[in-house]
């Protein structure tokens, strides 16, 4: 059975770089699900030999971001609609349960930063700024989870979260005032039902969070070329 080298191994700091920069074009959307990603063409755009091309790759396959096929080639990871309800039906399950890892050791800073994100996600939905809506949001979820020690589900969760990033981007772009406002008013919800120390509140809020956007992706079968 082959074994599979750790990101980072090889490839040092070049690598990394270059798997910054992809992973960057991959969440804003300019490399989209099925986009093929060739070796000789990184290698050219960024100056570096084989090694580090193949380490950003590695990288971004253990992130969730890319897929590659032996003896085929790489490409953007896409999900069909199925494997995305699946991905948020996991999502559902255990994000709360992370939020309760965290929760209780959140601070009066930690709060004022979910305060501000939750503001700067608000702005951005009535600005129609969906790379903003989408950075924020991010990083207010995150934000939440930061005190979260774990060995596994933390970085299960980052993946969970890139291997949708495309198709969320998608779908919140046909997003209504009132669905905007929902996301917004829930953020809030989470930040007092935290800020209350009621955790169990909180994680049926978070489920409640993730389980409507489940909900409204499946009505948008577009997104996903038509699969299901």
């Amino acid at each position: 059975m082959a074994t599979t080298e750790a990101p980072g191994q090889r490839g040092g700091d070049a690598g990394a770089r270059v798997a910054e920069r992809l992973r960057e074009e991959i969440l804003r959307g300019a490399l989209s699900p099925g986009d093929r990603i060739l070796q000789e063409e990184l290698a050219e755009r960024f100056g570096a030999s084989r090694v580090p091309i193949r380490e950003a790759i590695r990288i971004l396959v253990h992130e969730g971001l890319v897929t590659t096929v032996a003896n085929s080639g790489s490409w953007v990871a896409r999900l069909t609609l199925a494997e995305c309800e699946e991905v948020y039906l996991m999502r559902e399950r255990l994000e709360p349960l992370l939020l309760r890892y965290s929760a209780p050791h959140l601070t009066d800073a930690d709060f004022a930063e979910l305060q501000s994100l939750a503001a700067r996600v608000a702005d951005a939905s009535t600005a129609g700024d969906v790379d903003g809506f989408l950075r924020f949001d991010r990083q207010f979820h995150l934000a939440s989870y930061a005190h979260a020690e774990t060995q596994q589900l933390g970085d299960l969760i980052s993946k969970l979260w890139n291997s949708t990033a495309p198709y969320r981007r998608a779908y919140v772009a046909t997003w209504s005032s009132d669905l905007q406002r929902l996301a917004n008013d829930e953020h809030h919800l989470l930040i007092e039902t935290l800020r209350d120390r009621d955790i169990d509140e909180a994680e049926r809020v978070l489920a409640g969070h993730i389980r409507r956007t489940r909900r409204q992706l499946a009505r948008h079968p577009e997104i996903f070329g038509g699969e299901s």
